[in-house]
């Protein structure tokens, strides 16, 4: 009972923390490369809202990359404190993992982030604009590593298991595991949502407050065509991922659909299942409202077509069903909610009312958020619907946790959410301040020499950012 406690308070502070950590990142792959766009722009056609849209959201960049930092060293951590016989096992392949990206991606993105953020009147336009694709590129690469490692314990290959460790025996086997290039891909594609979400979102905001001005009205335009573009491409991305999915993990995918399989009438395809409570205990889901056949037309692309139910699975290798089946479809929800937002903002566009269009706008202040929510949500259902594997067929999660009392991992805990509300719950507050207040213009413009004791002499990413507020949120 108390180790039972213990894993399930360690799996839950690892939950918690890198569902803060998660969001950080998103936005941070998403602003840099949107501020490449309006850089190169702001060098093409010389027009002074791109330059003073990339002097707003570079600080927003600034906040949420400083965050995205610490979260991150915080979660490192934990492999070391609360999973070290993870550790142990799999250390020689999410090590270096975990190192190559540091060796690439940090390194890349700390050499030229400082270029980046503090340079724009102290080097040349083609090196600073460099720079920005630099740090933009920095962020893929370290996408890239995460996620082979992410990957590589969803779908492990590879390797040898010599004397209780795991050992690599083929590194582009383990990095190009089966899963990686769908979960890149499905990543890096919800991170440039969720910006566009936020980017949008911000846009709306301002203009339902009469803000009609010439960059309030770019940032919408542009976030309102990412949508148009990448959320369809969202869906055709997910669907080869959940066919990868069927083939290397399909205890996962009958989870996802709450199929349990057995029925007499298999000839009749699987249904997609819209409403329903799996029963983990009576192997059924409760209250299924599902669509005949179309649950077969989208998971094996046949009219007849069935998976392996999760009666097909001994009991002890079962994700909890309930929780991915949920998560998912709060994914998939969000998804669906993107391309109808992406439509209407055609729809708008064509008939002149992209920026005076209350529905729209309501609906795109409402949407900012679901881009981070979807990206947890995808989260959940990946890491829930892997269980009870911590290395998928290798290494159980019980078999991974560090032998910790359930009263000191508790402690740390609670600990952990009274700091992170406050730290992190400040610094998004901090940041929701800046787009409340909008693009500036001619923000970029030269107004001094800078150097020591000059506002604009900056040490830190944070430094960046020199706005101070009163009471009310102006600046």
């Amino acid at each position: 009972m108390a180790e039972s406690l213990a894993l399930d308070l360690a799996r839950i502070q690892f939950g918690f923390t890198i569902s803060f950590h998660i969001i950080f990142p998103a936005i941070t792959i998403g602003l840099a490369s949107y501020l490449v766009v309006l850089e190169g722009l702001w060098l093409y056609t010389r027009r002074t809202l791109y330059r003073d849209l990339y002097h707003f959201w570079s600080k927003i960049f600034a906040v949420n990359f400083g965050m995205g930092v610490v979260s991150g060293l915080v979660m490192a951590y934990q492999f070391g404190t609360n999973w070290s016989f993870f550790s142990e096992f799999a250390g020689g392949v999410t090590g270096p993992l975990l190192a190559y990206e540091v060796l690439t991606a940090f390194f890349l993105e700390a050499g030229f982030l400082g270029v980046m953020l503090f340079g724009w009147n102290r080097v040349g336009p083609g090196l600073h604009f460099f720079s920005t694709v630099v740090v933009a590129v920095g962020t893929l690469i370290s996408a890239f590593w995460i996620l082979a490692s992410n990957s590589w314990m969803q779908t492990p290959q590879g390797f040898q298991v010599i004397d209780g460790r795991v050992v690599p025996t083929d590194w582009l086997a383990v990095i190009f595991n089966p899963s990686f290039p769908y979960r890149l891909a499905h990543m890096t594609v919800a991170a440039f949502l969720a910006t566009a979400l936020f980017v949008g979102a911000s846009a709306a905001w301002h203009l339902l407050r009469g803000r009609d001005q010439p960059a309030i009205r770019t940032m919408f335009s542009m976030a309102m065509w990412m949508m148009v573009a990448v959320a369809p491409l969202q869906a055709l991305i997910g669907d080869l991922h959940g066919l990868n999915t069927l083939q290397h993990q399909p205890a996962k995918l009958a989870a996802m659909e709450g199929h349990w399989g057995g029925e007499p009438d298999r000839g009749q395809g699987l249904p997609l299942l819209l409403f329903g409570w799996p029963d983990m205990e009576a192997e059924t889901t409760h209250w299924a409202l599902g669509v005949p056949r179309l649950g077969s037309l989208i998971v094996t692309h046949s009219w007849d077509g069935t998976i392996p139910g999760l009666k097909d699975f001994p009991a002890e290798d079962r994700p909890n069903a309930a929780v991915v089946f949920w998560s998912f479809r709060v994914m998939v929800g969000l998804g669906l909610l993107m391309i109808l937002l992406g439509a209407l903002s055609v729809l708008q566009r064509w008939r002149g009312r992209l920026y005076h269009s209350p529905g729209l706008l309501r609906f795109a202040l409402v949407m900012g958020p679901a881009g981070l929510v979807a990206i947890l949500a995808g989260w959940y259902t990946t890491e829930i619907g892997r269980q009870p594997w911590v290395v998928y067929g290798l290494m159980r999660t019980s078999e991974a946790v560090s032998p910790h009392a359930s009263g000191t991992l508790a402690l740390s805990l609670g600990l952990f959410v009274v700091v992170y509300l406050f730290v992190f719950g400040a610094g998004v507050a901090y940041m929701l301040r800046l787009v409340r207040k909008g693009p500036v213009t001619d923000e970029g413009r030269e107004q001094g020499d800078g150097g020591p004791g000059h506002q604009r002499h900056a040490m830190r990413p944070l430094s960046a950012v020199r706005e101070t507020f009163d009471d009310d949120g102006r600046a």
